[in-house]
């Protein structure tokens, strides 16, 4: 109880469950559709766009948000085209946009500290403003996956029935990029570019494991992202672990034990 006594705790506690959600429904969506390495690149790639705001003096994380959907955006336009397959694509950019970014950073011994901020993550620094952005964000994310959430599901199975059924293809591949964007940069508040893109993937291929269906896998995604907010800040709490790792290596043992006990069924 005195864990969550602390007005800090209970912020990053609301904040993890707001940003733990909305991956993990993202997440789906980014395991069935085989785009994990996307996530990657765009985490990586948001550190152009946090190098751009400090150095512009404009709102790092707005201008990484930007920037970053950009980035996708154009992986999304050159990987449609046909000729680049989407993982060159993203090799290429990502590593393009974080040298890009270390490169600006360099120049400058006044923003290093920040950059450290943006690559780990400190989700106890989570002020009580931020909770508002945060929850408007996780409110647009989830009400638009929810809303579209069969269209989804069916460009995930087969990208060409789907088209031949009437379903705008283009724009919801892009739409989708920008909510993974978005949501990827909304969470280096919380583990940092460095973690984001496993905290996006890990809760889902847990709920992909243990679930006989996609709304199972969705429940389950959740149920792993939160319980891996929760259980990650008291163990870093009471080991004096950083936070956003502690999140992350969490919501990784799930995913092994639940790995174990699938073993142990399918053989069963």
């Amino acid at each position: 109880m005195e864990f969550l006594s602390y007005g800090f705790i209970q912020r990053a506690l609301i904040t993890g469950f707001l940003l733990g959600a909305t991956c993990a429904v993202l997440g789906v969506f980014v395991v069935l559709r085989r785009m994990a390495f996307i996530g990657v690149g765009i985490s990586h790639a948001a550190l152009g766009g946090v190098a751009l705001g400090l150095v512009l003096g404009l709102p790092p994380l707005a201008a990484a948000g930007v920037f970053s959907v950009g980035v996708a955006w154009v992986i999304g336009w050159i990987t449609r085209k046909g000729e680049v397959s989407e993982d060159t694509a993203i090799g290429i950019f990502f590593p393009t946009a974080m040298a890009m970014g270390v490169a600006l950073i360099s120049l400058s011994q006044t923003y290093r500290q920040d950059l450290l901020g943006y690559l780990f993550g400190n989700i106890l620094s989570v002020g009580p403003g931020d909770l508002w952005g945060l929850l408007a964000l996780a409110g647009v994310s989830l009400g638009v996956l929810a809303l579209l959430f069969k269209e989804f599901l069916f460009l995930g199975v087969d990208e060409e029935a789907a088209r031949a059924a009437g379903i705008p293809a283009a724009f919801l591949n892009y739409l989708l990029l920008s909510i993974l964007a978005v949501t990827v940069v909304a969470a280096m508040k919380l583990v940092g570019i460095v973690l984001v893109s496993a905290f996006l993937v890990i809760p889902a291929a847990t709920g992909q494991i243990l679930a006989s269906s996609v709304r199972g896998m969705v429940v389950l995604s959740v149920a792993s992202a939160l319980l891996s907010v929760g259980m990650g800040l008291w163990l870093s709490w009471l080991w004096n672990l950083p936070s956003g790792a502690s999140i992350v290596l969490f919501s990784a043992a799930l995913f092994f034990a639940s790995y174990l006990l699938g073993s142990v069924r399918s053989r069963g």
